[in-house]
């Protein structure tokens, strides 16, 4: 089934009755898969490190801090403070900072708070803030015996090592569970590769306004900037589709559509391009079903047939409301969306035109002036 686009809009999901995440946009399910990879991480870090060091060995196969770094990594892997350098360069640099502490001053007390309170500077300044590194210096400075006798080496080993395979195991999760990590958010790109800013980020609030608005509410918040900036794009998507639900795609859609078959040359593809004045085609199988769309981009030095041309298709419900199409038909790639129903049979087409028709018929009329009279 080709990809539909765009999705469910996010108000219309409710979290169950008995699952009410603290976090914004946990899931249960997405809970449920962070327990077992816990479960399987801290396992395989204490399994390794112990083939590693031999079962005789005084040195603690894992350090408490890692099941604190797994909770971060594993429930909420796009914040900040999970990714990969935070994870090892927290735990690490502060177990430095611990032993370092431990050795300057005899007072365990002492040395437990200023060893904290040197590794929250020092992560801060170092771009790795870790919470379980602050875990990692008390340990450094109560770990006794076991971690006095390895000195400089503990931070090294195991909270280094530690922590890389944990990081390792991670990665290897998120990649196989389809999760952004390390978490990067990606703004919109110019695809015309010109100096204009995206379409998307022309109107509305600029980077300046959400800079402004944290400086106002003096706040720290576990969330990247692009990322906020990403989150409040989609904000106001959602926002503009919900008040204008009422205009679906059956309403605005094109429903005589143009389209070719799959075996078509690309002389005919490109002939019904330029003689119906479109710019992009849907593609049909032998059954007549949805299958891609091949535009004049794909068309203009081509020879033979469509088949090896054919792009992915960007496809719509008839019922899906039609504002909620905005991301994909200004993102300067797509032109047309096409609506199918659930059996990818070809009910209409969307282009930009017709949902610029959509967008002029959602603005609100002018208030037309009343002539009082005297």
């Amino acid at each position: 089934m080709p990809p539909s686009l765009p999705d469910e809009p996010s108000h219309r999901s409710k979290p169950s009755r008995w699952f009410n995440p603290i976090l914004a946009g946990a899931t249960l399910p997405d809970r449920l898969l962070a327990c077992a990879a816990a479960l399987v991480a801290i396992i395989l870090t204490g399994l390794i490190c112990g083939l590693m060091f031999g079962e005789g060995s005084h040195l603690p196969l894992i350090v408490a801090p890692m099941g604190a770094s797994a909770v971060l990594l594993f429930a909420v892997p796009s914040s900040p403070l999970a990714q990969p350098w935070p994870i090892i360069g927290g735990n690490t640099i502060s177990a430095l900072i611990g032993v370092a502490a431990a050795s300057a001053i005899s007072d365990p007390i002492i040395a437990t708070g200023v060893g904290v309170s040197l590794a929250i500077a020092a992560m801060s300044f170092t771009r790795c803030l870790h919470p379980p590194g602050g875990a990692a210096a008390l340990t450094a400075v109560l770990g006794g015996p076991a971690v006095a006798s390895w000195g400089i080496l503990f931070p090294f080993v195991p909270v280094a090592l530690n922590s890389c395979l944990l990081v390792a195991i991670g990665l290897a999760f998120h990649k196989l569970s389809k999760h952004n990590y390390p978490h990067v958010a990606t703004p919109p790109v110019n695809t015309h590769l010109t100096a204009d800013r995206p379409a998307a980020e022309r109107a509305g609030f600029q980077e300046q306004d959400v800079d402004a608005a944290l400086a106002a509410l003096k706040d720290s918040f576990d969330i990247d900037r692009d990322s906020l900036l990403r989150l409040l794009r989609q904000v106001e998507l959602e926002a503009v589709a919900r008040s204008n639900s009422e205009i679906k795609c059956a309403d605005i859609m094109s429903r005589d559509v143009v389209s070719v078959d799959i075996d078509a040359s690309v002389e005919q593809a490109r002939w019904l391009l330029l003689h119906h004045n479109v710019r992009t085609l849907p593609v049909r199988d032998h059954d007549r079903k949805l299958v891609g769309t091949v535009g004049l981009r794909e068309l203009a030095v081509a020879a033979g047939s469509v088949e090896p041309l054919i792009a992915r298709p960007i496809s719509a419900r008839p019922d899906d409301p039609a504002l909620a199409l905005l991301p994909v038909l200004t993102d300067g790639r797509a032109h047309a969306v096409i609506i199918t129903d659930a059996q990818r049979n070809i009910l209409g087409l969307i282009s930009q035109t017709d949902l610029l028709s959509a967008v002029a018929r959602s603005l609100p009329k002018p208030v037309q002036p009343q002539t009082v009279a005297a």
